[in-house]
């Protein structure tokens, strides 16, 4: 399969997954030097050969439709994490939400409530505001202190990357269905993973996790 047929795919895979409203979100794929992306205004469930853009790793463009303005959104993410291959970032109803919520913690917006999102993801720390397209957003992406696999944009979204593009695309569903936990047992007394074993489930499956003071 061509990385064209894995971003028609993973575009597909979002909007059945209800992540993806309208022409929100965008995808991308790194192959050798050239990141291949979603288009602006493309509509991640119809994608075709036509609506992708095909960028050098510094983001300029070198062919293809004109690129989402979330570029360097996706350059940081690659920056940040060379063996990922793949960035998704999505507008998904329940990270949006999250994301306009004061965070769990330093290192993390989503509180350990289960063990598939401590699977996938790990921590997600929330990243301060920036309009979209802005450079800055991917200043903070690269100046974000803490490891991650996925992050909340405030007021805005969250960003995944992953060793290919399907893993992206499990990592940012199970990350949305976090976040809906999250929302549904706010302002709840919750019973949250204990640290010996949120420690030792990240540590099995290799997800980035920071050893902070508790907070319920």
């Amino acid at each position: 399969m061509s990385a064209i047929d894995d971003l028609v795919s993973a575009g597909r895979a979002l909007v059945e997954a209800g992540l993806s409203p309208g022409s929100s979100g965008n995808v991308s794929v790194r192959e050798g030097d050239r990141i291949l992306m979603s288009g602006t205004g493309t509509r991640l469930g119809a994608l075709g050969p036509d609506d992708i853009a095909v960028l050098d790793l510094d983001g300029h463009p070198l062919s293809g439709s004109r690129p989402s303005k979330e570029v360097p959104l996706h350059v940081a993410m690659y920056a940040r994490t060379p063996e990922h291959t793949a960035v998704v970032h999505v507008h998904s109803p329940s990270t949006v939400a999250v994301s306009c919520l004061e965070p769990w913690a330093p290192h993390s917006a989503v509180p350990p409530l289960t063990p598939y999102s401590l699977m996938r993801v790990g921590q997600v720390p929330l990243l301060e505001f920036a309009p979209p397209g802005d450079p800055a957003m991917g200043d903070l992406v690269r100046d974000c202190p803490f490891p991650f696999r996925g992050a909340l944009l405030a007021n805005h979204g969250a960003v995944v990357s992953g060793v290919d593009l399907p893993s992206a695309v499990d990592s940012t569903i199970e990350l949305e269905e976090a976040c809906r936990i999250t929302l549904l047992t706010d302002g709840r007394e919750r019973r949250l993973i204990a640290p010996a074993q949120v420690r030792a489930l990240t540590e099995r499956w290799g997800t980035p996790w920071s050893e902070t003071a508790s907070v319920s």
